[in-house]
């Protein structure tokens, strides 16, 4: 009798149990499954969103960096006065709305966009600046390697003061937006001493929109500033670059960009596919949001609908987008 009631208590699961034991345990990978497909996706979120602000932020202090050494002169040409000259030298400050690098002549000229090009609408800011000397009103022209261009590059000379184009010497750095390995990039254009060539090169991956106003005193659209007038002080109105120009006179156009005291920087940075949690229809304001008046839509303070790139709607793509807006007030004088 005990053996046979032994062998009634070992018997196995009925097709029912074992079918509600594997329903539950299904249950339970599924929902380990979705938890981990959602912190996953939360943690692809927040690195991309971590990425576009480190991003952001090089960006702003590159810009910010070439743009305080803007129409900087060393120490002999800024003590002493131009000679009466026709010669019209470029501003420190300018740059082309709507446009990209034109490499064979950067200073002067730029390239329409065609409009299926990433970084349609997207501005091109040229930032002068000399190289300072490491011993002042001496013959050395050794330089002390404080100036640098957007690329990083610090030249060891100066233009010997002795050249009488010395005084008009100076290094450029270009920002604009491009292709490349096929994403839209913040670049870098610069003047490349060792092959007498200007080049580009990619400084922040995923700008896909970079945009320009030009914060001047003094200057109306079309018109250039009079001889008599005072000499800029903090801007009183925001201008394109193609607002900046007076039709038929060189030198108007110059003056006007000589009365630049500030720039206003606008971007919009994008992460790579699938960071986002959705993929919606969204606008960006590059110059931010604020209203042109209390009854004004959101953008109208900076924005233009005219002005390509100024209200920028991607198609939904499944991207983490951030914009980044600030502003720069220009230290040197901008003035010949």
């Amino acid at each position: 009798m005990i053996a046979l009631s032994k062998r009634r208590a070992v018997r196995g699961l009925t097709l029912i149990e074992l079918l509600v034991a594997m329903a539950v345990g299904l249950v339970v990978v599924l929902a380990a499954v979705s938890a981990l497909t959602v912190a996953r996706r939360g943690f692809t979120t927040v690195d991309a969103a971590s990425q576009l602000r480190d991003n952001g932020r090089f960006a702003a202090d590159m810009i910010q960096r070439i743009g305080v050494q803007t129409g900087y002169k060393d120490v002999f040409f800024a003590a002493t006065t131009r000679q009466a000259t026709t010669t019209d030298p470029a501003p420190s400050v300018m740059g082309f709305n709507n446009a990209k690098v034109n490499l064979t002549n950067p200073l002067t000229t730029s390239t329409a966009r065609p409009t299926s090009e990433a970084g349609t609408g997207s501005d091109v800011l040229i930032m002068q600046y000399q190289v300072s000397q490491i011993r002042t009103l001496t013959a050395d022209t050794g330089a002390d390697k404080s100036m640098i261009d957007c690329a990083g590059n610090a030249p060891a000379t100066v233009a010997n003061v002795d050249d009488p184009g010395a005084r008009d010497a100076r290094m450029a750095s270009i920002f604009s937006v491009g292709l490349s390995q096929g994403e839209p990039s913040l670049l870098c254009t610069y003047f490349d001493a060792a092959t007498s060539t200007w080049l580009s090169t990619p400084i922040v991956q995923g700008v896909e929109n970079f945009q320009v106003l030009y914060g001047v005193d003094g200057v109306t659209v079309g018109v250039a500033p009079a001889a008599t007038a005072s000499t800029p002080n903090v801007p009183n109105a925001y201008l394109r670059a193609d607002q900046m120009a007076v039709p038929g006179s060189a030198t108007g156009t110059n003056a006007n960009w000589r009365r630049v005291r500030s720039l206003r920087i606008g971007m919009v940075l994008r992460s790579a596919k699938g960071a986002a949690q959705d993929s919606q229809a969204q606008t960006f304001y590059p110059f931010g949001p604020a209203k042109g008046s209390a009854s004004g839509t959101a953008g109208s303070a900076f924005a233009a609908t005219g002005d390509a790139g100024t209200i920028f709607q991607p198609t939904p793509d499944g991207r983490l987008r951030q914009v980044l807006t600030f502003t720069i007030h220009l230290r040197n004088d901008q003035g010949s």
